[in-house]
């Protein structure tokens, strides 16, 4: 098992490098960078995405294709609105942001920075991106761990007990419940919590902004801790709606799968008890699907999924980060997410494929691999 665990870990490098340099090969093409965000300040334009004259994709430090390091007006016209303005400035901010080294360079700096963790600093904010991923931390964490943990207890055991009484009246309830649940957005869901929960038009029973509330320091730990959930009460019930329908329906039919095998019929044969044969022999052998869905809902909660949750509720979160970066081509925050994540995605595959091993002894990945 230390072998297959080592190859693993060995794979993520290679695999971490080819996200990172697909990624750096795609965003030549993306149109706008810094340097044109900042012209387009100076000229009292819109700051957001702007885009080039020529072809040649975006600019960006550690992706992006680069000003040529031409001199003169080469170098200025390379941007649109850029005119008028002294080409040595335009040539200063290119050093600024590193785009006066040929694009191979940055992108080889960028791998060895980022294996040492070291992610330099934002574009457009006096900090450094180390830091500014750890303020946003605490938001994804809550809302990530938190909504994957409550919707899998939930819907492990329901799913569990709907496969036990397929076809009944319970059955068929929570079907139609768990079906509505799946084909409600999330964030419109979460609309309507604000509008009977938050004070939009009924009660005022749950806070409508952040994580805690503004005098949080000053409580009593146990207050604080009761403040905390309380600000999580309508965010994670809006975001565990969907991810809460799909795990039930799968471990439903991943249960009805193994209930209909003969080694269930032997078991019982053999005057085994229902509850017995359900968890001594169904269960480890029915979860190894619910457990595969695992890694993809607790990355996708974590890290992606929580955009319009953030938004709606206000939480200042890695979602809205990555979205705001993006938009404000910030690209060293850009790709130190998208590193973190790769790498957090990667390792919670290998956590899930030993919690196989853990669950049924008799999987063994590396005399598979053999």
């Amino acid at each position: 098992m230390l072998a297959y665990i080592a190859r693993r870990v060995l794979l993520m490098i290679p695999t971490i490098l080819g996200i990172m340099l697909i990624s750096f090969v795609l965003v030549q093409f993306a149109p706008g960078g810094p340097v044109e965000r900042i012209i387009a300040q100076l000229q009292g334009q819109d700051s957001g995405a702007t885009s080039r004259i020529s072809g040649g994709g975006g600019d960006m430090a550690g992706g992006g294709q680069a000003p040529g390091g031409g001199a003169g007006d080469a170098s200025s016209s390379r941007y649109r609105g850029a005119q008028g303005l002294d080409p040595q400035f335009i040539k200063q901010l290119e050093t600024q942001f590193g785009f006066d080294k040929p694009a191979h360079e940055r992108f080889l700096k960028m791998i060895w920075d980022y294996a040492r963790f070291d992610f330099g600093k934002s574009y457009f904010r006096d900090i450094s991106v180390l830091e500014l991923i750890k303020e946003k931390l605490p938001v994804s964490i809550s809302l990530g761990l938190w909504m994957t943990l409550i919707s899998y207890a939930i819907s492990i055991p329901l799913g569990i007990k709907k496969a036990v009484r397929d076809g009944s009246t319970f059955d068929v309830w929570t079907s139609a419940i768990v079906i509505i649940g799946y084909a409600i957005p999330g964030f419109l869901f979460a609309i309507l919590l604000i509008v009977l929960f938050a004070g939009g038009s009924f009660w005022q029973v749950f806070p409508l902004r952040g994580l805690t509330s503004e005098n949080w320091a000053f409580m009593p730990w146990y207050w604080q801790i009761a403040d905390y959930f309380w600000h999580l009460v309508l965010p994670i019930t809006a975001m565990a709606l969907g991810a809460f329908a799909t795990s039930t329906l799968l471990t439903k039919n991943s249960f009805l799968d193994e209930i209909r095998k003969q080694y269930v019929l032997t078991a019982r044969m053999k005057g085994l008890s229902e509850r017995q044969v359900l968890y001594g022999h169904v269960f480890r052998n029915a979860m190894l699907i619910v457990i595969a869905g695992f890694p993809g809902a607790f990355i996708g909660a974590f890290f992606a999924g929580a955009l319009l949750i953030e938004t709606i509720f206000s939480l200042d979160g890695l979602g809205l980060l990555s979205f705001e970066s993006i938009v404000n081509r910030d690209y060293p925050v850009v790709f130190a997410n998208l590193y973190i994540f790769s790498l957090v995605g990667l390792a919670v595959n290998l956590v899930s494929d030993l919690t196989y091993t853990w669950i049924d002894p008799r999987i063994d990945f590396e005399t598979r691999e053999a």
